[in-house]
């Protein structure tokens, strides 16, 4: 489909722009014949940014780490999900009035009821970002009362396990859950821990599933170390795509089919 006058664009703002978004939404465009285009941005100015995304009229955009949380003085409003965490990862814009969502809690929730976590699991959270706050936020709905949070910044981790009555703990050492999730950049390509692992080899190998965000690689060194010892994984890459989706829908008011998700997938994972 050629751009034109009319095509509405949607974008994407983060500290580490991927392609994933992009080719995925772009090929869900083009098979659906919708008047649409999606790029990729990063910034070191999320104020104007945001502004730039009302006063151009950019449909959506979608907000990674570090702006989930910086972005959302320049909103007009938080929609349930948003509100609930105090977290955005992506915004609407309705004739100029930016509302905010978070479709990585609806992804997360989706995916402890896919593989029928057990609410009687311990769970041990590393990482107190945004997408910390979704992560934990999902496992409090879902009715897991033995919950711990381990974070580098004592003071956000402190925060986010003491809002959701979970416990904050300072070191691993000892530590010991059913359910480990890693909510940091270790483990992410290109970053500065792209080969290291977000809890010790011990404590990995006594876990009944192990639950990685990051989405790039799929198989991330906690993913793989898990998975060759027959333990239970949840990649980041079943994340991204179930939060794209969630935006798709909200950018385009469709939802595409299963199979086309399939296809799209599997084509922006490629890219």
């Amino acid at each position: 489909m050629l751009i034109n006058k009319d095509t509405r664009l949607c974008i994407s703002l983060s500290g580490r722009p991927g392609n994933f978004g992009t080719r995925f939404h772009n090929y869900l465009y083009q098979k659906l014949g919708l008047n649409f285009v999606y790029k990729a941005f990063s910034t070191d100015d999320i104020e104007h940014a945001v502004k730039g995304v009302r006063a151009l009229g950019i449909r959506g955009c979608a907000v990674s780490m570090p702006f989930k949380e910086s972005c959302i003085p320049f909103l007009d409003e938080l929609s349930a999900s948003a509100k609930a965490i105090d977290s955005v990862n992506t915004i609407v814009n309705g004739h100029g009035r930016l509302k905010a969502y978070n479709t990585d809690y609806i992804a997360i929730a989706k995916l402890i009821e896919k593989y029928g976590l057990s609410p009687q699991s311990r769970v041990l959270v590393h990482g107190s970002g945004g997408m910390a706050k979704a992560v934990v936020a999902a496992f409090k709905d879902a009715g897991f009362a033995q919950l711990q949070v381990y974070a580098r910044n004592r003071g956000t981790g402190t925060q986010l396990a003491e809002s959701y009555g979970y416990v904050y703990i300072d070191t691993l050492e000892k530590a010991a859950a059913d359910i480990l999730v890693n909510v940091t950049p270790i483990g992410m390509a290109g970053g500065n821990e792209a080969d290291a692992l977000p809890f010790p080899e011990a404590m990995i190998e006594a876990a009944q599933t192990v639950f990685d965000v990051v989405a790039m690689p799929a198989e991330t060194p906690f993913i793989r170390h898990a998975a060759e010892r027959n333990i239970q994984t949840i990649s980041g890459a079943e994340v991204i795509v179930l939060q794209a989706v969630e935006q798709f829908a909200l950018y385009t008011g469709q939802r595409p089919s299963e199979s086309l998700i399939t296809e799209a997938a599997a084509f922006a994972r490629a890219g």
